[in-house]
């Protein structure tokens, strides 16, 4: 059983940078992929990013490809996604999730992933 739980987020205008935070409670957590998914009012959950067990893989969303960063720190169980050139198209709820893996594999599919956070609120105003 893995809990997470997202911080890091706010509000902030066009153009400007959040990094959001996501700590993991579990005994395992580097052998768990994890991933950033957002969903907006009325909107489905999208895949925004996701890293390897071991971090030397990413995937990225075109979206934010160039713009976020995704990152994880296995020595304390977080995972953190640095958002630079905010968009007002990016306000979401952005969610955090791990898929247990045997493998380097990076899953960018939302129905991969077994544990979910509660989500951190973020708003880019225009």
């Amino acid at each position: 059983q893995v809990q997470l739980v997202e911080s890091g987020g706010g509000l902030v205008q066009a153009g400007g940078s959040l990094r959001l935070s996501c700590a993991a409670s579990g005994r395992t957590f580097s052998t768990y992929a994890m991933g950033w998914f957002r969903q907006a009012p009325g909107k489905e959950r999208e895949f925004v990013a996701a890293i390897s067990r071991s971090g030397r893989n990413t995937n990225y969303a075109e979206t934010v490809k160039g713009r976020f960063t995704i990152s994880r720190d296995n020595t304390n169980n977080s995972v953190y996604l640095q958002m630079n050139s905010l968009k007002p198209e990016g306000t979401a709820v952005y969610h955090c999730a791990a898929q247990s893996q045997y493998s380097d594999y990076v899953p960018r599919n939302k129905y991969e992933y077994t544990y979910w956070g509660q989500g951190a609120q973020v708003t880019v105003s225009s």
